[in-house]
């Protein structure tokens, strides 16, 4: 809003600037009207921050920030220029003049309603405390909540009766038609009943605005009831699509740095600022909107959705990844924590600590992860009218953003995505094969055009048998290693090199296993002790749920389930001997490394015999192929020892 001329010049006036700056920074007279002290934009131990109450301005050589009395409260509190601005002078007892008689007129009617819900929420906070309000702090404490907790968000109860916070406001001489606009009771609509509470049996979550006034109310039923959750309606105070719950408390974190963070309810945005996430934040009883995202990407450029670790998580985490879509701008858009499967913010930080948050907010997946998701889960792509379907359906997704930019780096990530799910290799020629250009009917000689597939005199006797390129035993191996790691995910970070180099290429689903593992790698905090993932028989550790949860949202769920089945029958070292461990997988990995040396030999002599089919060059392949076949037979007589 605009202010008149030399209002703003009045409020400058009545203001003093180290007072106000003094609230945040232990200053220090240093002559005068001069003061100094560290710097609270930026980390320093040797004070360059300065403030001169005579002209009304601080700076600090240190990292350059500069402004006033109302640039100060803007930067420390997160608020806008206007509301700064009331701020101040509210606290000199300067009015803000309006610059209609309609706005005059809102503003007064906001505050009068505003007052109405103040007196309520004060109203439910002592009902809390009361005999009647026993089931409900008996709920707030049996949620782990201290008194102090309870009391600095202003938690409250609403009785179970039909005009209790009725009767307490009028009593206050609060007039029905305030308290009905307030969104606090209700008038039936043939005006032919009484009017009633809205809240009633219900824990009470106190709403605020943007600058910390209470609006609104949030109320959770206690016992049995629906809805579950009841929030207050659209007010002239409160509008749910363009607030969020804490967003108050939100705004001074993110100017301390602290990350933003999403969650879906109440009792996770208290327990993520308990455990010292203050940036915390909740959408009320609707999914987000445009107008929160909005108020989102003022405190962050990348905030963090945390939603429940459920399929309705899931699905909500979805629906904001597309309508957050046509609204991406550079350096604009969001970050997905995916929670352990039947978590919550709440319950992963009473069951694991506040670590655990940290873990899974380095796990946290772009947005252009979530659009991939969505159209590739589930769906086949081996055919080229499945793929092409699959593409259009990306492309309509991507043409949904309004940005340029943003939409052409998209495209371009989205070609590269399919191109590497889709690549594939040409079969690999096998010897004693024949294919239908190089044969003739009636079992003739086949051509021996160059470069033609030839027939190999390789003997049907048990070694050639065995040797015939036992693709299938030699997968199992594969999936076994990877189940390993899936089940010990610490030993990711010791054994990734050897992990990289697997041969992969000729499985193209445990290749995307092998990607995934590596993929959650990169995202995983590094330093683990590869010993803390030792899992009890009855529990498991939060990092392999975390890897099997990345699994499942890449489409490899039920391929990583068969492969850690698979690794624990054969890994029945004691996994409290890290070293043992380690040294079964790797003896298995050389075994299979082994394996490939051998094949890509005999690949070499294929290519040789295709150039000359000479008889020499049969002999050789045949021995390669002998050979490989006697090691196998050898290492499988060990195996058996």
């Amino acid at each position: 809003m605009a202010f008149p001329p030399g209002f703003l010049d009045e409020l400058r006036a009545r203001l003093s600037l180290s007072d106000i700056v003094g609230r945040k920074v232990a200053l220090k007279r240093r002559s005068g009207s001069e003061y100094a002290g560290l710097c609270p934009f930026h980390n320093e131990k040797t004070p360059s921050f300065t403030v001169n109450d005579k002209k009304g301005f601080f700076h600090c050589f240190g990292c350059g920030e500069h402004g006033d009395a109302v640039g100060f409260v803007m930067k420390t509190e997160g608020l806008t220029f206007p509301e700064s601005v009331e701020k101040l002078a509210r606290e000199v007892g300067l009015p803000v003049p309006r610059a209609t008689p309609m706005e005059r007129e809102r503003a007064e009617r906001v505050s009068t309603l505003q007052q109405v819900v103040e007196e309520a929420a004060r109203w439910f906070q002592k009902q809390l405390r009361l005999p009647v309000g026993r089931q409900g702090l008996d709920y707030l404490r049996g949620r782990g909540l201290e008194d102090a907790t309870i009391d600095d968000f202003r938690l409250g109860f609403a009785p179970d009766s039909r005009d209790g916070l009725l009767s307490a406001l009028k009593r206050e001489g609060v007039p029905l038609d305030k308290i009905v606009e307030a969104g606090l009771a209700i008038q039936p609509e043939d005006n032919r009943r009484d009017a009633y509470d809205r809240f009633r049996g219900r824990v009470m979550f106190t709403i605020n605005d943007r600058r910390g006034r209470a609006i609104a109310f949030g109320g959770r039923v206690i016992g049995m009831g629906e809805p579950k959750y009841l929030n207050s309606p659209e007010t002239p105070l409160f509008h749910k699509g363009a607030n969020l719950y804490c967003l108050d408390r939100a705004r001074v974190a993110a100017t301390k740095d602290q990350p933003v963070i999403v969650a879906e309810g109440y009792m996770d945005v208290i327990a993520l600022h308990v455990a010292g996430f203050t940036g915390a934040v909740a959408p009320l009883g609707t999914a987000l909107t445009e107008g929160q995202l909005g108020e989102l990407w003022k405190l962050a450029d990348e905030p963090f959705l945390c939603f429940d670790g459920d399929n309705a998580g899931r699905r909500a985490a979805q629906r904001a990844a597309l309508r957050a879509l046509p609204l991406l701008r550079p350096g604009k858009s969001l970050r997905f924590v995916a929670l352990p499967a039947a978590e919550d913010p709440d319950s992963l930080i009473r069951s694991h600590g506040r670590e655990a948050i940290r873990r899974v907010l380095e796990l946290a997946r772009p947005l252009v992860d979530l659009v991939w998701d969505l159209e590739m889960e589930g769906q086949p792509g081996d055919t080229p009218e499945r793929r092409a379907s699959i593409q259009a359906a990306l492309d309509k997704r991507v043409a949904e953003i309004a940005d340029p930019v943003v939409r052409a780096h998209y495209q371009s990530e989205i070609r590269s995505r399919l191109g590497r799910a889709w690549r594939t290799e040409r079969p690999a020629w096998q010897p004693g094969k024949r294919t239908g250009a190089g044969s003739k009917a009636g079992g003739g000689r086949p051509f021996r055009g160059p470069g033609a597939a030839m027939e190999v005199p390789v003997s049907a006797g048990t070694e050639a048998r065995q040797a015939s390129l036992d693709l299938d035993g030699y997968s199992r191996q594969i999936r076994m290693l990877l189940g390993a790691l899936i089940e010990r995910p610490a030993m990711l970070h010791v054994l990734n090199e050897e992990v990289s180099v697997l041969p992969t290429d000729k499985y193209p689903e445990l290749a995307r296993l092998q990607r995934g593992l590596l993929d959650a790698l990169s995202l995983m905090p590094s330093g683990l002790d590869p010993a803390a993932d030792d899992a009890a028989a009855d529990s498991v550790p939060l990092e392999v749920q975390l890897i099997t949860d990345h699994l499942q949202r890449n489409g490899l769920g039920r391929l990583a389930e068969t492969a850690r089945l698979k690794a624990r029958e054969i890994f029945r070292t004691d996994p409290s001997d890290s070293e043992a461990w380690m040294a079964q997988w790797r003896r298995t990995a050389e075994h299979v490394m082994r394996r490939l040396s051998n094949m890509a030999e005999i690949e070499q002599l294929k290519a040789e015999f295709c150039r000359d089919p000479s008889e020499e060059n049969a002999e050789r392949l045949k021995a390669a192929v002998g050979r490989m076949g006697r090691e196998t037979l050898q290492e499988a007589h060990e195996g058996s020892r």
